[in-house]
């Protein structure tokens, strides 16, 4: 990734930082870099592989916040830091605090997704006028690009929910705010055009994908990581025939290896970006990421998946909060985030399953999960109800700091099974739309 970062930063003075406003070229000058006309206008492979490798490398920025956003609100962890009281002020909903729209837990990552997708336009725009790209390769460019706008706009519409997003952001005025249900067909249909796309891409991408995307580097294999990724979106939409419809389209392997996927990838070089959410476990209660007691303690007996914490030396006590344990789920500065794994898609097949009235084969799949954590099989009641609730108990344990708790039981209208922690303490179930945007 190191070689994209200067290119990135050039795109970001380029474009908008808080809101989908263009900046101006002129006002941030580069000579020894490209501008944004020459870019449109006299597009090489070269450029637009630079452009590509930014897009990617560019969305893990905020990524960290955006994580540590829907990780506290769905009581999976705590940020604390003595020197800003707002992850367990604001965040948490501490006595008379409410969610800041002008602060930066919304604005940053919401800037930030923004800005891939507005590069990832400019990319788009750039495709028609590249003479040293065959139609393929123009077709498998045009695949991943949507993918990653589809990508990105889903985690901002996961923030800001019934306050909608913008989706039409492709030229310099962006369109309006648009309801969840718009966003979400719009997200759909986006990622199916990209299918389209990559079904005609030839056999490789003119530019390379970092280590995150090993097994998924060409445009055949992308495109499985596209279906698993409107899997999830069919499965926010309620779509559950369509979920399994699309995961037969996936790297869905009902019985297959749970960490089989996507990953963003993180290294310790110079210029590259480390896991934003490694902590060390002991880490002083002022500067660290600490599991929520209910982790370790609602967990089955011999669920190996408590490794994804670790017993303190000394519990950690902040703002009226205290933990024992700290979050390991990432134990090192280089360990790779999931986009979307397997796990998760046998999880989406066994949801689909329920809903459709397959109980046997929502069990069965549910019982690969819980085996590879060591747990023997389900023996509750097999009904719609029980078998919902050892899903979502399953997504909880299986998809710990990943950014899923908060989202899955928001769409099953269950936050208020959400420990309070404090008197006073609230759930939010929305971020609001950023000041920036200027409404």
């Amino acid at each position: 990734m190191r070689q994209s970062m200067r290119y990135i930063l050039i795109l970001m003075l380029l474009l908008f930082t808080g809101s989908c406003d263009l900046l101006s070229i002129e006002d941030r000058p580069d000579p020894n870099g490209p501008s944004l006309e020459d870019l449109l206008q006299n597009p090489t492979r070269a450029k637009l592989a630079n452009l590509a490798i930014g897009i990617e490398s560019a969305s893990r920025f905020e990524l960290g916040i955006y994580l540590i956003d829907v990780g506290m609100i769905g009581r999976e962890y705590w940020r604390f830091s003595s020197a800003d009281p707002r992850f367990t002020g604001d965040l948490l909903g501490k006595g008379t605090a409410v969610l800041d729209n002008n602060t930066f837990y919304i604005t940053r990552p919401w800037g930030a997704r923004y800005r891939v997708v507005r590069n990832a336009y400019i990319l788009l725009e750039a495709l028609p006028r590249a003479a040293d790209l065959n139609e393929a390769e123009k077709k498998a460019t045009a695949g991943f690009a949507k993918t990653f706008i589809a990508y990105q706009l889903l985690l901002n519409l996961n923030l800001t929910y019934d306050n909608g997003i913008r989706v039409d952001v492709a030229g310099p005025e962006p369109g309006p705010i648009v309801s969840r249900s718009e966003a979400l067909a719009f997200i759909a249909r986006l990622l199916d055009e990209a299918a389209q796309d990559l079904s005609a891409g030839g056999d490789a991408f003119p530019f390379p994908l970092s280590s995150g995307f090993a097994g998924f580097n060409t445009p055949a294999t992308f495109r499985q990581f596209n279906r698993a990724l409107a899997a999830r979106v069919a499965a926010y939409r309620e779509q559950f025939d369509q979920v399994l419809t699309l995961l037969a389209e996936s790297f869905y392997n009902p019985s297959g290896d749970l960490r089989t996927g996507v990953y963003h990838s993180f290294s310790t070089a110079s210029g590259d970006l480390v896991n934003p959410l490694f902590f060390d476990p002991n880490a002083p209660a002022g500067d660290a990421l600490v599991a929520h007691p209910s982790f370790a303690a609602d967990a089955e007996p011999g669920d190996q998946r408590l490794s994804k914490v670790v017993q303190r030396n000394e519990p950690a006590s902040l703002d009226g909060l205290t933990s024992t344990y700290g979050f390991y789920v990432y134990p090192s500065a280089s360990a790779p985030i999931p986009i979307i794994r397997n796990a998760e898609l046998i999880l989406l097949a066994a949801e689909a399953h329920i809903q459709l009235g397959n109980l046997n084969s929502a069990v069965t799949l549910l019982n690969h999960i819980r085996n590879t954590a060591g747990l023997p099989d389900y023996t509750g009641p097999v009904t719609q109800e029980a078998l919902l609730d050892e899903l979502l108990r399953q997504r909880r344990y299986e998809l710990y700091g990943e950014g899923h708790r908060w989202i899955d039981l928001r769409r099953y209208n269950r936050l208020d099974e959400l420990p309070l922690d404090r008197p006073g303490d609230d759930v939010w179930r929305q971020f609001p739309i950023p000041a920036t945007e200027n409404l």
